[in-house]
């Protein structure tokens, strides 16, 4: 299913949840920040880019074409 939407940057923290925070950011992936690493790594997860020296984000539509594979996968 593709989805119609414009590309935003989402910081890990968007990705994965944080919550730490307040408010709370909810995870739209519920993994650990090293299991994320580790997958970006290993290249399942998406590549990220840096913006600032302490800045990186990854792109909104990369991050849902993953969910959209992680759950296709999981329903075949």
């Amino acid at each position: 299913m593709k989805h119609d939407i414009s590309p935003i940057f989402l910081r890990l923290k968007h990705i994965i949840g944080d919550y730490k925070v307040t408010p709370p950011i909810p995870a739209i992936i519920p993994i650990s920040k090293t299991t994320w690493w580790d997958g970006v790594k290993k290249g399942k997860y998406p590549k990220p880019f840096k913006i600032g020296s302490n800045t990186t984000v990854w792109r909104s539509d990369e991050i849902q074409e993953l969910v959209d594979n992680l759950c296709n996968y999981n329903n075949n």
